[in-house]
């Protein structure tokens, strides 16, 4: 194989000058940068120049010899300024150097030829023309805003649609649902809850229903309507195995009220006649909220305070609702000694909302919620870590000044029987005498707004000393009279001066006597 015959080139440098130049070119330079320097010498562009370049005067050249291409090629620098550069290739690659077409960063113009010698003496590249600067037109960048904000505004719209069907879906819900399972394993058919809560108290527990079966009796009951609201949540009359029951179901944010009303409600011996019976208490997570339930009997009666709304009294249904309040509230306050004794409990929320009436006519204290517990072994009050307080109208002057003595359980106990004596205002006021009776009121309705604040009841109770008021016909009616002396002492300012509720039970039970009323 032959190779061509080696041609002449005009040049700067020998081969030797220019292999040594090119070591000092920067490492950035591309591969052809380097071999064109490698075999070329550069002059600036004499004269003045158009923005397409023009062609360079040569000085006295050297010759090179060369088996490849010879070249000359223009090329704008930092400066602005067109620099020609002439030389030689060699044959390996030469046909791809040749087509080089400047880079990004530089102005740059290459021809090459190979028809004879000194052949790119009459090459003449001139630079390529200036791209004019592109501008971005204000407003596609006004428009490309616009859009994507009335994009993010469709999607915004589009979540809070979804949302509020979402939300209206749950709320068309029944919020509370207890599945009824077909677990029969621990409650045979045919029991009732009346036969299991004897078998409970039977067996020498006293503590009410064991975890399991109440956990389900809770699984099994229906719910059927609601039938109150209040602070700490809802109750519904629910229904097992045809049963009525009442399920007070708690908002999570009173927790602490639900933990401590069942374990109150679970007590050794607390069961009794004149407070509300227990029957279970369970937690079920449904995967959105968690429920707490507390299920209890239900009396249709509702509330003494719905009920005296509606009802007026006899002096027999009078005593009988007073008596059979204070024997629930006696039983709260007593402790009972023994291998499994009851601790003494105090309310501490007492009120005629928290006291239900049963069907006979009779009473019994509900919402332990807030009670406090005597734990006579180490002389210790047992306060629940709760942040709920009493209602603001049945507090005692000794809460309303914040001079309670927290550390002393009789503290509690007498403040149970300054509420107690507003009770038996209310509950007096309803009972008929000489054919007159009044409607029913609160206590304190004609000296504080509907919504008392801490400062109305606290200027009311401890500032003035106010009462409320008798009427005038209780001055001719015996046992009216009996009942406003025994209620007085029962608000009396000091707490030392107040009647206890087993003193208030006996004297109630006397008055009955006296009238030959049987309670």
């Amino acid at each position: 194989m032959t190779l061509p015959s080696p041609r002449r080139c005009l040049g700067w440098m020998s081969l030797l000058l220019f292999g040594l130049t090119s070591l000092s070119f920067e490492t950035e330079a591309n591969v052809l940068d380097a071999m064109l320097l490698r075999n070329s010498g550069k002059v600036s562009i004499d004269g003045s120049k158009d923005e397409s370049g023009g062609t360079a005067s040569v000085s006295p050249q050297r010759l090179l010899w060369t088996d490849g291409y010879c070249f000359t090629m223009v090329e704008e620098e930092d400066g602005g300024f067109p620099v020609q550069t002439s030389g030689c290739l060699g044959l390996v690659g030469s046909e791809f150097q040749c087509r080089d077409t400047g880079n990004s960063r530089l102005r740059r113009a290459l021809e090459c030829c190979t028809d004879q010698d000194y052949c790119n003496r009459d090459l003449h590249p001139t630079l390529p023309p200036l791209k004019p600067p592109t501008y971005v037109d204000g407003n596609i960048h006004h428009m490309a805003l616009l859009i994507s904000a009335v994009i993010c505004f469709i999607i915004l719209a589009v979540i809070l649609i979804f949302g509020y069907f979402w939300y209206k879906r749950q709320e068309s819900r029944p919020r509370y649902t207890i599945s009824l399972e077909q677990d029969q394993t621990f409650i045979p058919p045919g029991e009732s809850l009346k036969d299991l809560i004897e078998q409970s108290q039977s067996s020498g527990s006293g503590s009410g229903l064991p975890l399991l079966v109440q956990r389900t009796i809770a699984k099994q009951i229906q719910m059927v309507k609601q039938i109150g609201k209040g602070r700490y949540g809802e109750v519904w009359m629910g229904k097992w195995r045809g049963e009525r029951v009442a399920v007070k179901v708690f908002f999570t944010t009173e927790e602490a009220s639900w933990f401590r009303e069942t374990e109150i409600y679970q007590t050794v011996l607390m069961r009794h006649e004149n407070i509300l019976g227990f029957i279970a208490a369970d937690i079920k997570g449904t995967g959105s909220w968690t429920q707490l339930y507390l299920i209890t009997d239900y009396h249709e009666s509702g509330s003494l305070y719905d009920y005296l709304k509606s009802t007026t009294l006899d002096t027999k249904a009078m005593l009988r609702l007073a008596y059979s309040s204070v024997s629930g509230l006696c039983h709260l306050h007593t402790e009972i000694f023994g291998t499994q004794g009851k601790p003494a409990i105090a309310h501490r929320d007492l009120k005629s909302k928290n006291i239900l009436v049963k069907k006979n006519g009779t009473c019994c204290i509900a919402d332990l919620g807030l009670a406090v517990k005597f734990i006579s072994d180490t002389n210790e009050v047992d306060i629940p870590p709760n942040t709920r307080v009493g209602t603001k109208r049945y507090m005692p002057p000794e809460v309303l000044d914040e001079s309670l003595n927290r550390s002393h359980f009789q503290s509690y106990i007498m403040a149970d029987m300054y509420s107690f004596g507003l009770i038996l205002w209310e509950i007096a006021r309803r009972c008929v005498s000489g054919g007159i009776v009044e409607e029913y009121q609160l206590p304190y309705h004609d000296l504080v707004p509907t919504d008392p604040s801490y400062e109305d009841m606290r200027e009311v109770v401890c500032i003035k000393r106010l009462r409320p008021s008798f009427p005038n016909r209780w001055t001719s009616d015996e046992c009216l009279r009996q009942m406003g002396k025994l209620m007085t002492e029962c608000w009396a300012h000091s707490p030392a001066s107040r009647l206890t509720a087993l003193r208030v039970k006996k004297t109630l039970a006397k008055m009955s006597e006296s009238q030959d009323i049987k309670l």
